[in-house]
């Protein structure tokens, strides 16, 4: 029997209706549209509205999406994970949430919170799922409500994040498409840049982390920049390396949307032009955990059976990577 991989059968994209642009920001903080242009690439970025609305909302639209792609109900999933820092609750998992939504009855599943680098850690565990010929149909989303963490009075973060979500169904695959092999990495020291002071265990919410501001996005924009610029293209290059690539072999980049000069410089450590790399940044915004599967989503009908991608991304905490996948399917 050939090696059964985690292929990619079908893909579903979700953005709120709402649209925040940059000329809204104007009003709300000391910033210019050329300004968040000049130094992000971002113009626009989506908002949830609505009371009780969280990150499961996002990821519904996105999973029946998928189910109707693929011809099949939610009955027949067996598994849902979910990248977000911004569930719907601290428990039960966000991922239980959509299946209880959705009627997935047959599924389990979980969160995972990496930030940024979500999406990737919750691929590269769904491909061992059904690497391992337990399991058929894993959906995995990446997904993030980041206006309900975002302090609107704080110019350095507010023009970056919007809302979104989107993810992928993985299949068994012996013809040696899907998920060829990840490099992924963390370092902790790197929460003193990029972390919320206050909700967790240490510091549980109370009523001075609410007067001080504390359950908010803190981002020292500097240093976060530095890292990921360095990394990002750091594990890019390393899974090119490790899997004997070379630009020319290459068909899509897919990188984390967070600021366009960090999208560019790993392009450019990869040697690729820019036509070949996935951008709606300034469509979107960053929406953390969603942006990667935002990108395949966006660019879906572009793709082609047998393609190569590199995903590659940074975020909080730090965590960080890149994966190489051999895209599986044609867009009918």
């Amino acid at each position: 029997m050939n090696k059964i991989t985690a292929a990619i059968t079908a893909v579903g994209g979700y953005v709120p209706d709402y649209v925040l642009s940059n000329k809204e920001l104007e009003k709300l903080v000391d910033t210019t549209d050329e300004w968040i242009i000049t130094r992000t690439g971002i113009t626009e970025r989506r908002i949830l509205k609505g009371e009780g609305k969280g990150t499961s909302e996002l990821c519904v639209p996105v999973a029946l999406e998928i189910c109707r792609k693929r011809g099949i109900t939610p009955a027949d999933i067996d598994l849902i994970i979910v990248a977000t820092v911004t569930p719907d609750m601290v428990f039960p998992a966000t991922a239980n949430i959509v299946a209880d939504k959705i009627g997935a009855k047959n599924a389990f599943g979980f969160d995972i919170a990496a930030a940024c680098s979500g999406f990737l850690y919750a691929l590269d565990t769904g491909a061992r799922f059904i690497e391992s010929g337990r399991y058929k149909r894993v959906m995995v989303l990446g997904a993030d409500k980041m206006s309900s963490i975002i302090d609107y009075t704080d110019r350095t973060t507010c023009i970056i994040f919007g809302d979104g979500g989107a993810g992928v169904l993985l299949e068994p695959n012996e013809e040696g498409y899907g998920l060829i092999d990840s490099v992924l990495k963390s370092d902790g020291h790197g929460r003193e840049y990029l972390h919320m002071k206050a909700g967790g265990s240490a510091k549980p919410a109370s009523i001075e982390t609410v007067t001080n501001r504390e359950h908010y996005v803190y981002q020292e924009g500097k240093m976060v920049f530095k890292y990921a610029v360095a990394n990002m293209a750091d594990a890019a290059a390393e899974i090119m390396e490790r899997n004997n690539l070379s630009s020319d072999d290459i068909a899509w980049l897919v990188p984390h949307q967070a600021n366009k000069r960090i999208i560019d410089a790993t392009a450019h450590r990869m040697g690729l032009p820019e036509e070949k790399v996935m951008m709606n940044i300034q469509r979107y915004g960053n929406t953390t955990a969603g942006t990667l599967p935002l990108c395949l989503w966006d660019y879906e009908k572009q793709l082609k059976k047998g393609d190569n991608l590199v995903l590659a991304a940074f975020g909080g905490g730090f965590t960080w990577g890149a994966t190489y996948l051999k895209w599986g399917y044609d867009t009918k």
